[in-house]
């Protein structure tokens, strides 16, 4: 079990501890309903820092980008973030991951904790092109400061302008203190916020001015359970959940982030879906009556019979009902179609949404 560089904070804080992609993670502090409503009202702040980080460098950087991830890489511009998917060669998703162009020729990728071993083997093997890679993610920690107060509470740290910096850009700065800090208007929240990446050496530093600037927004320490429902409510995908090796990103609605534009593993083969319509895909379903949806719960027609699968599932503590996230036959995922999850022995009707949940 891997320990991050603030593992003995959370103890001392009193967090509740979980293993998590093989680390020893903060899942709560004062409970999740709790630190929920902290980011979605004040300010709230994550340890992430088991997140997966690759320098991608070199003249053929762009190229190796390109190849391995579904989004349009060359759209980007210094200082700017992309969403993106790796697809597999059998039309499912390798992993999801974030883009950073950090300068000509230098991009940072940002993975997922239960992938960055599996990620480094698929990109390694498919740089033909000989672009320069290096695994960073033993080396940085990354805290992500989420809420609708974060860019006030957190002004006095840096020079840069926090108000005015648009969701997916990024600046290189200084920030409580330490120098050429990334500073991301990025997050998992769907409340707005930063995601802070820095050295394990200055992390401790960064999260105690944090927590000193942030004293007068009630700013709380928030762990994974919360990130969870957070997320959920926005209808944001979580890998192993409700995309895998076996989902497709048309599938999955990120479609979005499949840019036909340009070559890339499985491009042909995921234009042919795109073109006829996937058979299945994720929707987003609020229960009509009591009931907490859990991943894995069957999803179930008027007769019974099971026609999909609960991927994500919680109450929501911002609108105080069962919601959740799973794939069916494309006929029933439109907003307003009438499912029903299998709850223990009840079958509770629900009603597909269009996501999000939440809308602030």
């Amino acid at each position: 079990m891997q320990n991050t560089a603030l593992t003995e904070t959370h103890i001392a804080l009193g967090a509740k501890m979980v293993p998590f992609a093989g680390f020893n993670m903060p899942v709560s502090y004062e409970g999740v309903n709790l630190e929920h409503e902290t980011v979605r009202n004040n300010v709230g702040v994550f340890d992430v820092s088991h997140m997966g980080e690759f320098l991608i460098t070199g003249s053929v950087a762009l190229d190796l980008i390109q190849k391995v991830t579904s989004n349009d890489a060359s759209k980007l511009v210094n200082g700017k973030a992309q969403y993106s998917c790796l697809p597999n060669e059998k039309g499912g998703i390798i992993d999801d991951l974030i883009v950073y162009k950090i300068a000509d020729e230098k991009y940072l990728l940002v993975v997922n904790a239960s992938n960055i071993q599996k990620d480094w083997d698929w990109i390694s093997s498919h740089n033909s092109m000989g672009a320069t890679m290096k695994d960073l993610s033993n080396e940085y920690s990354l805290l992500a400061i989420q809420g609708p107060k974060a860019a006030i509470a957190m002004q006095s740290l840096t020079s840069v302008d926090l108000e005015t910096m648009k969701f997916y850009t990024f600046e290189i700065a200084d920030f409580a203190g330490i120098e050429n800090v990334i500073i991301s208007a990025t997050g998992y929240t769907g409340s707005g916020g930063f995601e802070i990446y820095c050295k394990n050496s200055e992390v401790q530093q960064i999260w105690n001015k944090v927590f000193e600037a942030g004293a007068n927004y009630d700013i709380k320490p928030v762990g994974l359970a919360a990130r969870d429902t957070l997320r959920l409510e926005m209808g944001y995908c979580l890998y192993g959940n409700d995309i895998d090796d076996t989902t497709s990103p048309i599938e999955a609605g990120l479609g979005w982030v499949t840019k036909f534009s340009k070559d890339f593993i499985n491009a042909e083969a995921l234009a042919k879906q795109k073109e006829h319509g996937a058979e299945r895909k994720l929707i987003g379903f609020e229960l009509d009556e009591r009931g907490i949806p859990r991943q894995g719960y069957d999803i179930v027609d008027s007769n019974g019979k099971i026609i999909g699968t609960v991927t994500s599932g919680t109450m929501s503590p911002s609108l105080g009902k069962g919601i959740g996230l799973g794939y069916v036959p494309s006929v029933l995922a439109q907003p307003g179609s009438k499912i029903n999850i299998q709850v223990r022995k009840n079958a509770i009707p629900a009603t597909v949404i269009k996501l999000p949940f939440y809308k602030s």
